[in-house]
C-alpha cells in the first residue's frame, strides 16, 4: 500500500507543470520530437541520480548540511534565469521568423541541458526523499531501494516521453508557430519566477 501511494505521489509530481515539463513541451513544439526526447533523456538521468542519492542516503546528508543545499539552489536559480533569458530572446525574434529555426547544438548537448536542469533542481531532492521514505520501511534492503528508484525513473521517462510525443505533433507545432511569441513569453515568465524563488530560497528567505 505504501509503495502504491509513493508511486502515485511521484507520478503526480512528475506530471505537474513545472520548469522541466514546460521545457520539454516548448522544445517539442519548437524543434520537434527528437530534440524533445533528447532533453527528456537528460532530465530522466538527473532524476535517476537524485533517486539513487535519496535511496542510499546522500540526499539526506545534503539536506542536513544546509550549505550544500543552498549552493544547489543558487546554481539552479541562476540556470533557470538563464533559461528565462533564452526564452525572452526568442520572444524578440519571433516576429521576424516565419518558420522554425534550425538548432545549432547537437543532441548530446540538448541532453546535457536536461541533465543540468534536473541536477540543479533541489525540489528533486525533497520529492525523492519523500517518496523513498514513504515506500521503503526502515532497514529495507538495498536491492529493494534500487528496484523502487529504477521503477520510478521508468515512470518518469514514460511521462516525459508522452509530453514530448504529444507536443511534437503537427497540430501542436502549427499552434506554436502561430503563437510563438506568447509561448516563449510564458516560458520566460515561468523560468524567471522559478529562478528568483530558488535564489531567494538559497539565501534562506
Amino acid at each position: 500500500m505504501h509503495a502504491i501511494l509513493a508511486y502515485t505521489a511521484f507520478a503526480v509530481g512528475v506530471a505537474s507543470p513545472g520548469p522541466s515539463v514546460l521545457a520539454v513541451m516548448g522544445t517539442a513544439m519548437a524543434h520537434g520530437r527528437a530534440r524533445a526526447l533528447a532533453l527528456t533523456a537528460g532530465i530522466v538521468c538527473g532524476s535517476l541520480w537524485w533517486g539513487l542519492c535519496a535511496a542510499f542516503g546522500l540526499a539526506a546528508l545534503m539536506e542536513r548540511w544546509s550549505g550544500t543545499l543552498a549552493v544547489v539552489k543558487a546554481i539552479g536559480g541562476l540556470y533557470l534565469l538563464w533559461m528565462a533569458w533564452q526564452a525572452a530572446r526568442k520572444v524578440r525574434g519571433a516576429a521576424d521568423t516565419a518558420a522554425v529555426r534550425p538548432v545549432a547544438e547537437g543532441y548530446a548537448r540538448t541532453c546535457a541541458r536536461g541533465l543540468a536542469m534536473h541536477l540543479t533542481n533541489p525540489k528533486s531532492i525533497v520529492v525523492w526523499l519523500s517518496v523513498v521514505s514513504l515506500a521503503l520501511p526502515a532497514g529495507a534492503r538495498q536491492a529493494d531501494a534500487l528496484a523502487f528508484v529504477v521503477s520510478c525513473a521508468a515512470l518518469s521517462a514514460s511521462i516525459f516521453c508522452c509530453y514530448a510525443l504529444a507536443f511534437s505533433t503537427h497540430a501542436a507545432r502549427r499552434a506554436y508557430r502561430a503563437g510563438e511569441r506568447w509561448v516563449n513569453a510564458m516560458l520566460a515568465g515561468v523560468f524567471a519566477y522559478a529562478g528568483v524563488r530558488m535564489l531567494l530560497a538559497s539565501q534562506g528567505r
